[in-house]
């Protein structure tokens, strides 16, 4: 059974870093596009990056372009979502979920979630 986990979620000040993970188990990431969403709130969860399978093409959302970087370690199974310069509006819980090979959009087009981490970015 395809599962994802994600991890590296905590409490920091503004202008801060985090490194959140991903890791599959169950399944290959090989074959699969990773995206990283949040939801904050009272509002809707929103795609932030994503990483298509072999980790040749990727894309951000214009809030966290230049601030965010994802990458991927096929061989530990692993995704990475490099956060820089946060912010307190990038307080959320953090999500990652996989799909069949290239990137889309649209949390329908995403078959598997992990549970989510908690990033709460305050002074």
């Amino acid at each position: 059974q395809l599962q994802l986990v994600e991890s590296g979620g905590g409490l920091v000040q503004p202008g801060g870093s985090l490194r959140l993970s991903c890791a599959a188990s169950g399944f290959t990431l090989e074959v699969y596009a990773i995206g990283w969403f949040r939801q904050a709130p009272g509002k809707e969860r929103e795609a932030i990056s994503c990483i298509n399978n072999s980790g040749g093409s990727t894309n951000y959302a214009d809030s966290v372009k230049g601030r965010f970087t994802i990458s991927r370690d096929n061989a530990k199974n692993t995704v990475y979502l490099q956060m820089n310069s946060l912010e307190p509006e990038d307080g959320a819980v953090y999500y990652c979920a996989a799909r069949p090979l290239i990137c889309r959009k649209a949390v329908a087009d995403f078959g598997s979630w992990g549970q989510g981490t908690q990033v709460t970015v305050s002074s």
